[in-house]
């Protein structure tokens, strides 16, 4: 990856009807890097990623894309960006093919992209339905049209806002291999995901915003080390209906015979067995748990940080 930046985002601030959606948010998103934006509904993704795609205008601050400022260079800032929206449009006028090939027309592009939409319609599953309308298209389908007609321009950053939702295992396991072969070439990608699973697995560096201010931009690995807990999961001879408070208030998760708790890093397990011991739980088997980005999350995001 090279120093280069293909987002840059300064003391950027927006509000509406004078409620604050981002705050004096600053970060800048590597050229060549797969990154996160995370945060629960309501924390100012969807406003960020629309001053980012030049759809909202900020209040302060400025955004820059591949160096392009989205307000005063706004021509080429969309060159270089695609976006694939959260939203599935239903256009009943043109068949798939037709849609691209006019996406490729308001960037100037002509017969030469042909042949890469035709690409783009193979690599995606969607030549066999390229004379269809949207409206008669699944919605995991219309989700593969939203990312062809991002891609076709071939824009350097890729913003995917919430790109698998609702869609079945099958698809997003194809979308992940093609995105991830973007990726492999070079292209930036911005990703928004409530399945952080995902965001854990795929990306590189990770931004948390909450109640738009930016709480946490991290590599991956470096932020879920920063969490304060590990989890330890026993499994126990029974597990009674109430649990002593000493333990209730360890508890991250139950299920059946099985307690995950919470323990401080490096804190010794005795503490944790004997505490178990006084409160007559026979324990059959332990195991270490790493904490994972949706620990981080919760912890960063939520009010009761102990659950």
């Amino acid at each position: 990856m090279s120093n280069a930046i293909a987002v840059e985002i300064s003391q950027l601030s927006k509000a509406y009807q004078g409620v604050a959606a981002l705050t004096d948010v600053s970060l800048q998103i590597p050229a060549g890097s797969f990154f996160a934006l995370l945060g629960p509904n309501g924390a100012g993704k969807s406003t960020l990623i629309g001053i980012i795609s030049g759809l909202i205008n900020a209040d302060a601050g400025s955004v820059k894309v591949m160096g392009h400022n989205v307000q005063t260079d706004f021509r080429a800032a969309r060159r270089a960006l695609g976006l694939v929206p959260q939203e599935l449009i239903d256009e009943p006028f043109f068949s798939i093919h037709q849609l691209l090939r006019i996406q490729a027309g308001y960037f100037g592009l002509g017969k030469s992209q042909w042949a890469w939409i035709d690409e783009l319609l193979q690599r995606l599953g969607l030549w066999d339905k390229r004379d269809a309308y949207m409206p008669a298209l699944s919605g995991g389908m219309k989700r593969r049209v939203l990312i062809a007609l991002a891609l076709v321009h071939k824009p350097v950053v890729v913003v995917l806002d919430e790109p698998t939702a609702g869609v079945d295992i099958e698809l997003r396991l194809s979308m992940w291999a093609f995105i991830r072969e973007l990726h492999a070439q070079g292209h930036t990608i911005i990703l928004t995901t409530h399945y952080l699973e995902e965001a854990e697995q795929l990306c590189e560096k990770i931004a948390i915003l909450r109640e738009g201010r930016l709480l946490a931009l991290e590599d991956t690995q470096t932020l879920i080390a920063s969490h304060p807990w590990e989890y330890i999961e026993v499994t126990l001879e029974t597990l009674p209906a109430a649990l002593p408070s000493v333990i209730a208030d360890k508890v991250h998760r139950r299920s059946a015979n099985k307690l995950v708790l919470r323990s401080a890093r490096g804190s010794a397990r005795s503490a944790l067995l004997s505490v178990l011991s006084d409160a007559g739980l026979i324990l059959t088997e332990m195991r270490q748990i790493e904490a994972s980005l949706e620990d981080v999350f919760r912890t960063l995001t939520h009010t009761d940080v102990a659950k």
